[in-house]
């Protein structure tokens, strides 16, 4: 945790799920969370965004997950490590070479819904995340232990804060299906973006959430407000 507040944070977002406005997101977030084709998003969605990002500015990240289109990798699902191990490898590869046709580069690794959640305290899985994305730094929770096993292999790890979503007493984010889950009233994720930002590396604005994109600029313009600076932690300066 961070013992003072920082000058400056990242805001990220989820793009490329096809239900919400990528273009508009990509005007006022630093990092793109891009869907890799296994929960939403294929090849001609993942190009679109990657040349967008990259005339703008936006880091890329590869937001990898299950299998499971159809539940948009939102249900925690058992694969043997070996096969997780290799679908997280595709999805990297994949984006990794659209970005590089669009001129840019992958710098970072995020994990997608339940995948997100599981291997903040599965092992299993989360080496298997960690064996198929290669050398990527990671975005996750802070105390998730896909973190903690990337940081001895010299993997740059960073932390990330959900201003548009309630969490547990232990730190962890509220089920979908529970009462204040989910936070809509756009002042209030603001307000709760700069509240994050004093203990956080990057805070999220969720891509599929209503009003995602009025949303994300009120979240830009409080944090500015507040004196930080809002740039992409996977810069060699961060």
């Amino acid at each position: 945790m961070r013992s003072s507040r920082p000058r400056h944070v990242d805001l990220n977002a989820d793009l490329g799920e096809e239900v919400t406005d990528d273009a508009g997101l990509l005007e006022v977030v630093t990092s793109a969370n891009v869907a890799c084709g296994f929960h939403a998003g294929n090849e001609s969605v993942m190009r679109a965004v990657c040349a967008e990002a990259v005339r703008r500015g936006v880091a890329l990240g590869a937001q990898v997950s299950y299998a499971d289109r159809e539940n948009f990798g939102r249900v925690a699902l058992e694969v043997a490590p070996d096969v997780l191990r290799e679908q997280v490898a595709e999805q990297v590869g994949v984006l990794s070479a659209i970005a590089a046709s669009e001129g840019g580069a992958v710098a970072y690794l995020k994990p997608h819904g339940a995948l997100y959640h599981r291997v903040t305290a599965d092992e299993v899985q989360a080496r298997a995340v960690l064996d198929g994305s290669g050398t990527l730094p990671v975005l996750g929770m802070p105390g998730s232990l896909l973190l903690a096993l990337a940081a001895p292999d010299g993997r740059g790890t960073r932390l990330e804060g959900f201003p548009d979503r309630g969490y547990t007493p232990d730190g962890g984010l509220l089920p979908r299906d529970e009462p204040g889950a989910l936070v809509t009233d756009p002042g209030e994720v603001a307000a709760r973006a700069v509240d994050l930002a004093a203990s956080v590396d990057s805070v999220c604005v969720h891509g599929d959430s209503p009003g995602a994109v009025e949303t994300a600029r009120a979240v830009r313009r409080s944090l500015q407000a507040a004196g930080l600076t809002v740039r992409s932690c996977w810069s060699s300066t961060s």
